[in-house]
């Protein structure tokens, strides 16, 4: 079933593609290219197979993920952040996941993880406030997750958590103006002292540990994977598809292209430009490879029933920044290389360089704090894993 998904978002490239100038003219993903996505069944592939999910292997959604990309980034990033929010709410109390897919199996759900909600403890669970920012593919969902400090009566916080909000209980605020993945619709949620059961959150201190209460109904190893490696491969997935893309494109174009400054020099003959494709192909192929790779590893320590080693999932979000950075970099390299003609409003090289440079600022793509979080515990150093 995962590879009709896969064929079948194949078949949409082109469309998305051809919509990349509707989606920055409307700032979010057209409605048809959600309605159509969701039809190939894309947004089920890490969905509970016991609410009309595939369970699928994760690879095949960051690959689906990877060549929407290609076609158009924002149309990529809203795919992988809205489509990686089932296996989250697999790890939900069964109560919750009654909630969003009992009645609907197609229920999709945005977020913003940043923790500037406060949660006050009341009896029964918390009453949620706060504004949040960049929810990616909002306008196209019917839940939110939301992440929010938790203080006690005398003001003290004692918990992070992530907070399952529906549809009526907060606003979309319209304030999505910017240079690159223009078309995420990334809009700010307002949330207005709105009681939340104790059973609709769930701990960030449990997901550290790869511990959810879902776990009970969703037996699955694909739910016993860390968070933070699945969440952050997320966001840098997009953006190496991004480069894929941009790789393909100028290929294509400099093979058309004659150099009026060189003498009528055919691009595609100059040896300068061959080593520059050759350098950006390694830099995508390594950034994809590797991070597929540490994938794998972390899948395989789960099917052992092993507790994941520290080390591996900290090497996981080493390789993710570096992957964004590689990704990025190829990019630039061909940019740069591209001529005048690629700087022309509407081209698709020069969207895929704003759209993956706008996808490097996402707090998951922070290289120093990753790498520098591998390096202590290389020196020995003791290492919180909560937050990787």
């Amino acid at each position: 079933m995962s590879q009709a998904v896969l064929d079948g978002v194949r078949d949409l490239l082109p469309t998305f593609r051809s919509r990349a100038d509707e989606a920055e003219r409307l700032r979010v993903v057209p409605d048809a290219s959600i309605k159509e996505l969701s039809e190939t069944g894309f947004f089920k592939l890490l969905q509970p197979r016991r609410f009309d999910g595939h369970e699928s292997d994760p690879e095949t959604f960051y690959t689906a993920v990877k060549e929407i990309a290609g076609a158009c980034g924002s149309t990529a990033w809203v795919s992988s952040v809205v489509g990686v929010h089932p296996w989250q709410v697999a790890l939900f109390p069964d109560e919750a996941q009654q909630a969003v897919w009992g009645s609907d199996t197609d229920t999709r759900l945005s977020s913003s993880y940043a923790p500037t909600g406060k949660a006050q403890q009341v009896e029964g669970g918390f009453q949620l406030s706060g504004r949040w920012s960049f929810s990616s593919g909002c306008d196209h969902c019917q839940w939110v997750l939301l992440g929010g400090l938790v203080f006690n009566a005398e003001g003290q916080v004692v918990d992070f958590r992530t907070f399952m909000v529906p549809r009526k209980d907060y606003t979309i605020e319209d304030v999505w103006n910017v240079v690159g993945l223009r078309g995420t619709g990334s809009n700010d949620i307002v949330v207005d002292d709105v009681f939340i059961p104790e059973a609709f959150t769930l701990s960030m201190s449990d997901t550290g540990r790869c511990f959810g209460p879902g776990q009970e109904q969703n037996t699955s190893d694909l739910y016993k994977l860390p968070f933070h490696s699945v969440f952050t491969m997320t966001i840098s997935t997009p953006i190496i598809g991004m480069a894929y893309g941009a790789y393909a494109e100028h290929v294509e174009m400099q093979q058309k292209r004659v150099r009026a400054a060189y003498l009528a020099e055919k691009t595609s003959q100059d040896p300068y430009a061959t080593v520059r494709i050759a350098r950006a192909a390694n830099e995508i192929d390594s950034a994809w490879v590797l991070q597929m790779h540490n994938l794998r590893e972390l899948q395989a320590s789960v099917a052992k029933g092993e507790r994941i080693p520290l080390q591996l999932r900290l090497k996981v979000r080493r390789d993710q920044v570096i992957a964004s950075e590689r990704a990025i970099r190829a990019i630039d390299m061909m940019f740069e290389a591209s001529g005048g003609r690629a700087l022309a409003e509407g081209t698709y090289l020069q969207r895929q360089w704003r759209d993956a440079h706008a996808g490097r600022v996402h707090a998951a793509n922070d290289p120093e704090r990753a790498l520098a979080m591998f390096g202590s515990l290389e020196f020995g150093h003791k290492i919180d894993p909560g937050m990787y």
